[in-house]
Formats: C-alpha cells, structure tokens, sequence
C-alpha cells in the first residue's frame, strides 16, 4: 500500500500547481480590476464626493445657521432688554408726573377750598354784621318807644309827638354804645381783664 501512496504523493511536472495562478489569469483579473477601479472613479467616487460635500455643506450650514440664530437672538435679548429698560424710565416718568399732577391737583383743591372758606367766611360776617345792624335798628326802635312809655309814666305826659324827645332818646342810645365800646377797651387793653 505504501507505493500506491507514495505515487500520489509525488507529482509530476506537467500538472499545473493549484497555488499559484495561470499569467492569463492574472491578465484578466488585472483588466477586469482596472475596469472596476475606473468605473468607481468615474461614477461611483464622484458621488460620494457630492453626497459628502452635501453633508459637509449641509452641517457647516446647519452650525453656521445656527451662530447667526444665536447671534440674532442675542442682538434681540439686547434690543428686548434696552425696550424694557427705556419702559421702565418712561414708567417711572410717567408715576413721577402723575404724583406731581396729584399734588398740583392737591394744592389746587386746597387753595380752592381756603377760598371758599373764606369766601363763605366773609359773606357770614356780612349777613352777621346785616343781621346785627338790623337787631340794633329795631332795638333802638323799641328801646326808644320803651323809654318814652316809661318817661310818659313817670312825667305822667304824652312825650311821643315830640321830636326833640326823639333826638334825646338817640342821644342817650349813642352814649350807651360808646360807653360799651371804651369798656370793651378798656378790657381788652394791658390794664383791664381779658
């Protein structure tokens, strides 16, 4: 058995080596690569390169987009924040003129009010310096009239148609009122009683 092993084991030089290839074969594979590699180059390659610069394109415009997003919103926090500082000015502008009106309306409605007070004042010491004069009129009159009736009793005469009697009741009035006013003075003054 042994030299039916050893017969196969030995080759011989015409059969070809199934390890290393055929030259034509190698030709072909060679010719056949560079087809493939010239197809890829021109076809295949090209688009890849597009679709690469599209992401490229697509991320850097993406990231640079949103730079001038940030940077737009920024210069909008900015001009948001300068609105509301500048309402804010105009707010307290507004409260201030608003309390300096009050208080003009304030001092308004008070001198009006001192006005009317006094105004009112005034015509009470009119009315009360009419009413007065009016009670002295008519008190004169019947203290007058009250006199005569006395003197008539006690002179036990008819005194009222004479004028002079007249004249002296007035005089004897006028010298009671002026009596009345240096007493009063007199009590107002540094040596009499207040």
């Amino acid at each position: 058995m042994t030299p039916i092993f050893l017969a196969a084991a030995t080759t011989t030089p015409e059969e070809p080596n199934p390890l290393v290839p055929h030259v034509s074969e190698i030709v072909l594979v060679l010719v056949i690569f560079g087809l493939l590699f010239l197809l890829v180059r021109k076809y295949v390659v090209p688009a890849f390169e597009k679709s690469f610069a599209e992401r490229r394109d697509a991320i850097e415009g993406g990231i640079e987009r949103a730079e001038q997003a940030q940077a737009e919103a920024a210069r909008l926090l900015e001009q948001y924040n300068a609105q509301l500082a500048e309402a804010r000015a105009e707010a307290a502008q507004i409260r201030e003129g608003a309390r300096a009106e009050a208080q003009r309306i304030v001092e308004d409605l008070r001198s009006q009010a001192q006005e009317e007070s006094a105004r009112i004042v005034a015509r009470g010491a009119e009315q009360l310096a009419a009413q007065r004069s009016q009670v002295v009129r008519e008190l004169r009159g019947e203290i007058g009239t009250l006199a005569v009736e006395l003197s008539e009793k006690i002179v036990g005469q008819t005194l009222s148609d004479d004028a002079s009697v007249r004249s002296t009741v007035d005089a004897f009035l006028a010298e009671i009122e002026q009596q009345q006013a240096s007493g009063a003075a007199r009590a107002g003054g540094p040596g009499g009683a207040a």
